[in-house]
């Protein structure tokens, strides 16, 4: 069974824990950002499940970009470490840490 895309990305805030990252998405033509920190994902734009297991990266999502940003997260006064990397470029980082 593939792990989804959402999972992947919470286990690489597992494994580097001074790092948020800023995922810009599209679903069904609306932007939103998730915000992605030690294992947890919440969106900036819609709603957030409380309950866990509910995903908020949907499949059908389509991820436009992704900053890293330094831990912790101050929305007002961000520290990127790395803006606009591409799914695909990002993606190599999980196959290759």
């Amino acid at each position: 069974m593939a792990i989804s895309i959402e999972k992947q990305l919470e286990q690489y805030t597992l494994q580097h824990p001074q790092e948020v990252l800023l995922v810009s998405i599209e679903v069904e033509g609306e932007a939103d950002e998730i915000l992605i920190f030690k294992g947890f994902s919440s969106s900036l734009v819609r709603p957030t499940a409380t309950d866990p297991d509910v995903p908020v990266l949907p499949d059908d999502a389509t991820i436009v970009t992704i900053d890293r940003l330094a831990s912790p997260y101050q929305p007002n006064c961000p520290h990127y470490l790395e803006r606009h990397i591409s799914w695909d470029t990002f993606s190599q980082r999980l196959i290759n840490p």
